[in-house]
């Protein structure tokens, strides 16, 4: 599909196109200063972090790539593995010449946030984790409809025709999911979210990323406990997907983190509550 002119945030806002490793990088950049890179999760795009697109770009510079395979970037046939997001982040750093940054990550986000640390720390200044992302990932989801996707999905042929086919009402079902307010549910956060679920080619790269999955707890969960970074760490009340018990393992394997439970939300809490999380990350980010 062509790109669009925009991407549908509060409002419409433009976006740049950047080519890393030969492929189109959709991403959001403003502000001056220090560096944030905001990284959505599993399935996510920019408009998750819409939120945190003008407030955090009063101080600081501000950049929401769509990851690659998602959103309005690229989606090649590749691998999706932790590893090779890695390379993804640091190529994107690279190609916006960032020599190091902190980064922000919500979810599967977090993960990569906390991947990059491990595998280049001198290029990571600080970590924000939101709502993810756990060791032992099998025994960590307690969504049923999650738990189902991760260890008894359809065949990608036919869950192809049935992205094709289903309507909004299963986009509605799915924020449902992850949104703890129901009211915050409108119909235009639905239609941005159809939008994107209907972009060519989004289920390889997701069933891909399933596929690696274990790689992420060979290569990566077995060492979070040395992550040396300033973290801050928060986690919705009411999450469904990483309940808050799993924010708590993560936090013990990270004690020297800052952590916070935000009330009255789900797993996107940047987004049902900015006016609580905004302020946790820049008292984080201002802290010496």
């Amino acid at each position: 599909m062509p790109h669009p002119p925009w991407v549908e945030l509060i409002q419409r806002v433009p976006f740049q196109i950047i080519q890393v490793n030969g492929h189109d990088v959709a991403y959001l950049d403003s502000g001056q200063g220090t560096p944030l890179i905001l990284i959505h999760g599993f399935g996510g795009s920019m408009w998750h972090w819409e939120y945190q697109y003008v407030p955090l770009a009063q101080s600081h510079r501000v950049i929401i790539p769509d990851l690659i395979g998602s959103g309005i970037s690229d989606k090649p046939d590749v691998t999706y593995s932790p590893k090779r997001l890695v390379e993804f982040m640091l190529a994107f750093m690279d190609g916006l010449e960032i020599e190091h940054a902190t980064l922000i990550g919500n979810s599967m986000g977090a993960g990569l946030a906390m991947a990059t640390a491990l595998d280049h720390p001198e290029r990571v200044d600080r970590l924000v984790l939101i709502s993810g992302f756990p060791p032992k990932i099998h025994n960590s989801i307690a969504s049923p409809r999650y738990r189902q996707f991760l260890t008894h999905r359809p065949p990608l042929w036919l869950a192809t025709i049935g992205n094709h086919m289903t309507g909004r009402g299963t986009t509605e079902q799915l924020l449902k999911e992850l949104v703890y307010k129901p009211e915050l549910i409108s119909i235009s956060v639905i239609d941005r979210s159809y939008h994107n679920r209907q972009r060519g080619g989004l289920l390889p790269p997701l069933y891909s990323l399933l596929d690696h999955m274990d790689s992420w707890e060979e290569r990566y969960a077995s060492r979070l406990a040395t992550i040396m970074h300033p973290t801050l760490i928060l986690w919705g009340d009411h999450d469904p997907v990483f309940p808050v018990e799993v924010g708590k393992q993560v936090h013990t394997l990270l004690p020297q983190a800052e952590w916070h439970i935000i009330p009255d939300t789900g797993h996107l809490p940047q987004w049902e509550q900015p006016e609580v999380v905004n302020p946790f990350i820049l008292s984080f980010l201002k802290a010496r």
